[in-house]
């Protein structure tokens, strides 16, 4: 192999040759981590829904997401770029977490994305619950130092505790504020809608820094507005985005844990995602997908499709540095 085929990155199957619905279902149909040694981008799945307060079975998410993703393209049209020409982007498998001891799991993870972040990787995960995304914060923090944070989802996911318990899937935002690993000048919930246990819930929330973009916010005011809004307050800090699909509405999506009537639609999701791509994004996940209620895959392919725009956006900026240099 020469040099240059060793700089070229490997894509997808070549699905004029082979059927998308024939092979082993990567994301993308992209090579496995082991089968091109290093990669730009890493995704990796974390099949683990012990975190839950509501429906169970986010732990089959990943794969579910995977399935859909045959159906994506190498060339992404919306932001007129081939994300898997300009950087190496793999399937790293699963993170296997213990599904009886929370903290235990949270440690796990966090180690996990540890060595992968190590190789120079950024890692687009598919989750799982959204308890994951502190650990995930934690490994991103210790290379970044404190990132902004854009959080999508019907809930704050701020809350202390449930039964006790510190570690849940409403609970890793405000432990990751706790811990300094988040910088509170940027951080902005998007697509929040629903009851609250009380008014408290809003109060405690703004004061870790928050600020909320409801999903009636981007309904009036468009996801182009939402887009500008959120690139001013982000800047060029280190970005992380979490989204818990269930930031769209049930119609859009309902293979999810807890879902709330009133959410924005994939397009709108899709759209904003798009108008964030000059921020410098360090990494992102995708969570919640409980494909047991789903419907002909609605929520796996939204959440395909999801993944695939945050890791255009990362491609791009790979690339771009690289030409900078």
């Amino acid at each position: 192999m020469s040099s240059s085929d060793q700089n070229t990155p490997r894509g997808p199957i070549d699905s004029s040759r082979i059927p998308r619905y024939a092979g082993p279902a990567t994301f993308a149909r992209l090579p496995r981590l082991d089968e091109v040694g290093t990669a730009d981008v890493a995704v990796v799945g974390i099949p683990f829904d012990s975190g839950v307060s509501y429906r169970p079975g986010a732990r089959f998410g990943g794969n579910a997401i995977r399935e859909a993703s045959r159906l994506l393209r190498p060339y992404n049209p919306a932001q007129d770029a081939s994300p898997f020409a300009l950087a190496q982007v793999a399937d790293a498998g699963d993170i296997a977490a213990n599904p009886f001891n929370i903290n235990e799991a949270v440690e796990t993870i966090e180690a996990a994305a540890d060595d992968l972040l190590a190789t120079g990787a950024r890692m687009m995960t598919l989750g799982g619950d959204h308890t994951v995304a502190l650990p995930l914060l934690r490994s991103v923090a210790k290379k970044h130092g404190p990132v902004a944070l854009l959080h999508f989802d019907a809930h704050l996911d701020t809350w202390d505790t449930y039964f006790g318990a510190e570690y849940t899937h409403g609970t890793p935002f405000r432990r990751a504020v706790e811990e300094g690993i988040l910088d509170t000048s940027a951080l902005s919930h998007v697509g929040t809608r629903g009851p609250l246990y009380g008014k408290q819930d809003l109060t405690d929330d703004e004061k870790m820094g928050f600020g909320i973009v409801t999903s009636a916010d981007i309904y009036r005011r468009g996801a182009d507005e939402v887009a500008d809004q959120l690139r001013q307050r982000i800047g060029d800090r280190p970005l992380y985005i979490s989204i818990d699909i269930d930031c769209l509405d049930p119609a859009h999506a309902p293979g999810t844990g807890t879902p709330e009537a009133g959410g924005m639609t994939s397009r709108e999701l899709l759209e904003i995602l798009r108008g964030l791509s000059s921020c410098n994004l360090v990494g992102a996940d995708v969570v919640e997908v409980a494909p047991a209620y789903d419907h002909a895959e609605i929520t796996a392919v939204a959440a395909s499709h999801t993944a695939y725009e945050l890791t255009t956006i990362m491609s791009r900026q790979i690339a771009a540095a690289r030409e900078a240099k």
